[in-house]
């Protein structure tokens, strides 16, 4: 999938005539200076970190400014610095807004009922995942007919709208289900959807693009605001590898085990930071190269987790050793594996000889990378 940031997410909007504020994308503090000066957005202005995750207005990602000297020393403070394991690169200027009321609206694919799924919530500017499922409004939307006249009714009852704001709603609704489509989106989200002079506008968006379908959309292919350095490094590699929030790197093969472990290492208190999916190889070579790519993330400690079946465990244990000898002694981080199937013996020697813990259960393992984390922690190590 390729997310895309806000303001790519809003041009989207603008083409398909779903209403947003005008606003600028600035990557410095004087694109910001000759944005007000020359009148493109006037202040005051709402300055908003062109990050992809969720939370900005709580986490200070989303600030404020009425003069320019003003606006000078946010767009400096905000320029660089990280957020929620991104850094800020671009920011969106937009002018503030007075806004009578927030709402919530999105087209989601639900991959359970193989259809769209509209949701609708009269209460907007919060996370969906807290709402109570009595504020939301799930309506399946038939992927050849498209929304009917009484679907976009039940909308308007839960968004209890009063004129202009309510004879807009049936043409954003229809603007909404037509970018879903044919942008062959995953997700379209306007949190929040506001009221401004009793108007509609979307003061955020959200849009994921299907990458199955990238070849019907060309001009997504070279966007990159979804991936971290080392995500595009490892994507040139044909590597799968994905970094989140936590300390623990997880090594794994196959998507499936790959979830697994990132569970059951959360059930023990485990926060995982790194994952990275082997997938079916056992290329002592290729290991190797996955495994540098891990050291640079830094993480904490490392879990690698190892099903052998078409895969050898010895093979892997081998590009493992292989790869712990070219990490830099200042970068070394513990490393507990997990290996069964295929050698599985002959793997785990390998391993024990090198000084790496090798166990074979799962949760015992998943317990030993937990507590190695806390013992780094505790110790002061990275």
């Amino acid at each position: 999938m390729v997310k895309l940031a806000e303001w790519r997410g809003k041009e989207i909007f603008r083409r398909y005539g779903i209403p947003i504020p005008s606003g600028r994308v600035v990557r410095s503090a004087a694109e910001a200076a000759d944005v007000v000066r020359t009148g493109a957005v006037a202040l005051p202005v709402v300055v908003k970190a062109q990050v992809l995750a969720g939370g900005r207005g709580k986490g200070g990602a989303v600030r404020f400014a009425s003069t320019p000297d003003e606006l000078q020393a946010v767009v400096s403070a905000m320029l660089g610095m990280q957020f929620k394991g991104e850094t800020v690169k671009e920011l969106l200027l937009e002018p503030k807004v007075a806004v009578g009321r927030e709402l919530y609206l999105s087209i989601a694919l639900d991959r359970s009922a193989r259809v769209p799924l509209l949701i609708a919530s009269g209460q907007g500017g919060v996370e969906i995942e807290s709402m109570a499922d009595d504020q939301l409004l799930r309506v399946p939307v038939h992927p050849f007919v498209g929304l009917a006249a009484y679907e976009k009714l039940r909308v308007g009852g839960v968004f209890s709208l009063t004129p202009p704001a309510s004879k807009e709603l049936g043409g954003l609704l229809d603007a909404l289900w037509q970018a879903f489509q044919r942008e062959d989106a995953e997700l379209v989200e306007i949190n929040p959807l506001a009221v401004v002079d009793g108007h509609l506008v979307a003061l955020d968006a959200k849009v994921i693009i299907e990458d199955d379908a990238s070849f019907r959309h060309p001009e997504y292919a070279e966007i990159r605001d979804d991936r971290t350095p080392l995500e595009e490094i490892a994507r040139e590699k044909e590597i799968a590898f994905v970094q989140l929030d936590g300390d623990i790197g997880v090594i794994a093969n196959g998507a499936g085990l790959t979830m697994a472990t990132l569970d059951v290492l959360s059930q023990f208190g485990g926060k995982p930071g790194v994952f990275l999916d082997l997938g079916g190889t056992d290329d002592p070579n290729k290991v190797t190269e996955a495994f540098l790519l891990m050291a640079k993330a830094r993480p904490s400690v490392v879990f690698l987790n190892i099903f052998g079946g078409v895969t050898r465990c010895d093979t892997v244990a081998k590009g493992l050793v292989a790869a712990m000898t070219q990490v830099p002694d200042s970068d070394r981080f513990p490393l507990v594996a997990r290996i069964r199937g295929n050698n599985e013996d002959l793997g785990r020697q390998i391993l024990e000889s090198a000084g790496i813990t090798a166990l074979s259960d799962l949760k015992a393992s998943a317990q030993a990378v937990v507590e190695a984390e806390k013992q780094r922690k505790a110790g002061g190590g990275s």
